[in-house]
């Protein structure tokens, strides 16, 4: 290793570009700050989880330290609060934050070291997850919005601006990873990978998680991307190799991978005693430790040993105090623990505005819109609804990008993009690779870069692969305390067609009522389709649009186009029958069986078409049922714990009184749609199964 004996000609230009006291100084403060928690806060239990990143802080610092563009960003994940220190984040609140306290990047709603940085005035840290490796993809969102935001939008701030996504040898493992490494080498955007190798996740040693255990050998011969590889714990090396690769992508040579080795010098967490290492190991970690490097590094030629001395104590006082004001802290408000699940208005009637993620802080302004259409003379189907809808929000919103598979020059599987990536370009509409990990990831991200993406998964169960991307990506606002937020829309295709089967055919809607933070919008025609999707576009929340596969092109859902400017609330019923017999609600496909059932029938029904499920129409829900006194709850998707128990319940607590008959719901039974037709029309909700739950009900 170099030392403080080379001669500085033999010592890499970069090594006097280095603020290496400011380095020493950033070193010791997040050591103090594992000090302080190690051995005073978490055995008080004024800290519950501690990740320690000792043994990470040279490299993490450095890379920090060369992120001056301000629309820079990095993406890390739970040990990288030496990065963040480097960022400017205050040692008050990196003190605070795993207290669980007010204030802070979370106000005490997530694990202190999951942290994030709005890069108001300087680069930004995107919200971090507990997940290991969902901080992939939405680094590579934010590069190709960097890409977007210089070549399409002309904004040449975002010149030299590069993004960076942190991740340790574990990480390397995981979908998120190679998703996005795929995405970077083919789209040539401007990211660096940095992993950080301590040879261990966990307890499982990294070749385990990838052949040989050293990732970027395993990638020299990977195109498109250049691998910088060396040890993360020799200050003059690591210093070097971070500057060549940071500034790699800065000239726009392509993307970089860097590769450096360090020890984690404390367990996992606090609860890891490491006793799966042998001791001559730990013995061998210890001597390696990066901090030592660096003392030896600057003592005495750059520093003395009362400088360095000084340093510490500097250090170790600022953490005391820091510590001291973080417990002083009051604990966050409970009555405030339930905003932000979606995005709120303050008391004025004024958006209260996320800082970093869509459209909303940037003061984007959309075309008028009315709730009321203005039909066109010809019917058309849901396909060409949403291609139409696509088509006018593009042409009026250039921070408007549409992409999936298959829908750029195909047109999508189901032809609802056929067109637009020629009206409006292949920077605007386009394909992916098949990740639809890749997908949402990358749409949270540029969604964070201050677009609105629009998504495409092919059918609804493809989904399951991006469950930790959709289920992330509506906590952000929540877990952020509205620091951030990613405001995105996810068309979904889903249902039944001419037939079932168990890949194409699942709706299982009520899994996205579940997860927080995102609408869900399911319309039974074109005319809501068209008002639905423009309301999602332009909505400050994520959005799941899901497309029933029987309705496309169904003749019962084919309507005129209601106009550029028409929109539809969420959150507000559509009355399609009016009746004073019972009540029928439902959504999707069956709409059209519930009308025609009762179409055949003398009884006379309110059949309520929720539209959309989250947020759903209870108002107009109770405000029927407490007319007709009965109710039947109809829905694709199973039984057990569908949404149809959910407005059961409300039923039952809040106009049990009106009720006449018990409240029934058909629905799937708790399988699988089947492939043969036969199989299929007998599990379905159908118009005669409804009839006969009808006659149930009006005869009780």
């Amino acid at each position: 290793m170099p030392t403080n004996k080379q001669v500085e000609s033999e010592l890499p230009q970069t090594v006097s570009t280095v603020d290496w006291t400011r380095l020493a100084k950033l070193m010791l403060s997040s050591r103090a700050i594992d000090d302080k928690e190690e051995n005073e806060l978490v055995p008080n239990k004024d800290v519950l989880y501690q990740f320690s990143a000792r043994g990470h802080e040279l490299g993490q610092i450095l890379l920090g330290l060369q992120l001056t563009n301000k629309h820079d960003a990095a993406s890390a994940y739970y040990r990288s609060r030496p990065l963040m220190l480097s960022l400017g984040l205050s040692l008050e609140d990196a003190m605070a934050a795993p207290m669980g306290k007010s204030g802070g990047y979370s106000d005490g709603r997530d694990i202190g070291v999951v942290c994030n940085k709005p890069g108001l005035d300087g680069p930004t840290v995107l919200p971090m997850a507990g997940d290991v490796g969902s901080q992939y993809t939405p680094a590579i969102g934010w590069a190709q919005g960097i890409q977007y935001h210089l070549e399409t939008l002309g904004e040449e701030e975002y010149q030299d601006a590069i993004s960076v996504v942190l991740g340790g040898d574990g990480s390397v493992a995981t979908n998120g990873f190679w998703s996005a490494l795929t995405i970077a080498t083919t789209q040539d955007l401007p990211i660096l990978f940095y992993i950080e190798d301590n040879n261990y996740g966990i307890s499982v040693p990294s070749h385990f998680q990838t052949p040989g255990g050293n990732i970027a050998k395993n990638l020299y011969s990977f195109k498109n991307i250049r691998i910088f590889d060396g040890d993360g714990t020799d200050p003059v090396e690591t210093a070097d190799l971070v500057d060549q690769s940071v500034n790699y992508v800065r000239d726009r040579k392509g993307p970089a991978l860097i590769h450096l080795t360090m020890p984690r010098l404390n367990g996992h967490s606090y609860q890891d005693n490491q006793a799966y290492k042998p001791e001559d190991l730990l013995e061998e970690e210890q001597q390696n430790d990066p901090l030592q490097a660096v003392r030896s590094f600057l003592v005495p030629d750059t520093l003395s040993e009362a400088d360095w001395s000084d340093l510490e104590e500097e250090a170790d006082q600022e953490i005391e105090e820091a510590s001291q004001a973080a417990l002083s802290r009051p604990e966050p408000d409970t009555k405030e623990t339930t905003r932000y699940a979606f995005a709120e208005t303050n008391e004025d009637g004024t958006a209260d505005l996320q800082l970093i993620g869509g459209l909303a802080p940037s003061g984007h302004s959309f075309p008028e819109s009315s709730e009321s259409p203005k039909p066109d003379k010809p019917r058309i189907n849901i396909v060409e609804a949403i291609r139409k809808t696509l088509d006018y929000e593009l042409e009026t919103n250039p921070k408007l990008v549409v992409f999936g598979e298959d829908v750029g020059a195909k047109g999508g599987v189901h032809a609802a993009t056929m067109g637009l990536q020629t009206a409006h370009g292949e920077d605007r509409v386009f394909d992916t690779s098949l990740s639809e990990e890749g997908i949402i990831g990358r749409a949270v991200g540029l969604a964070y870069s201050g677009l609105m993406p629009v998504a495409e998964i092919q059918f609804r169960k493809y989904a399951d692969p991006a469950t930790e991307q959709l289920n992330n990506c509506g906590t952000i606002r929540w877990r952020t305390a509205n620091r951030f937020a990613a405001p995105i829309v996810v068309r979904m295709p889903g249902g039944f067609a001419k037939c079932g089967d168990p890949w194409h055919s699942l709706c299982n809607e009520v899994f996205f009522a579940h997860a927080v933070g995102w609408q869900l919008a399911m319309p039974c025609n074109a005319q809501d389709a068209v008002g639905l999707l423009r309301t999602a576009m332009r909505s400050n929340n994520p959005t799941i649009f899901f497309e029933h596969r029987n309705l496309l092109d169904a003749k019962y859902a084919r309507k005129p186009y209601p106009g550029d400017e028409f929109v539809v609330p969420f959150g507000k019923a559509k009355k399609l029958q009016e009746g004073k017999d019972l009540t029928i609600v439902t959504w999707g496909a069956m709409c059209e069986q519930s009308e025609k059932a009762i179409d055949e029938m003398s009884v006379e029904a309110d059949i309520l078409d929720l539209r959309t499920l989250m947020p759903w129409d209870k108002e107009a829900v109770l405000e029927s049922v407490r007319k007709t006194n009965r109710c039947l709850i109809v829905h694709e998707d199973t039984q057990t714990a569908g949404f149809g128990a959910e407005i059961s319940a409300i039923l039952s607590q809040e106009a049990f009184t009106f009720l006449d008959a018990p409240i029934e719901r058909l629905t799937m039974p708790d399988i699988p749609v089947p492939y043969n037709v036969g199989l299929m029309d007998a599990v379905l909700p159908n118009v005669e199964k409804i009839q006969k739950k009808v006659e149930t009900l009006v005869t009780f």
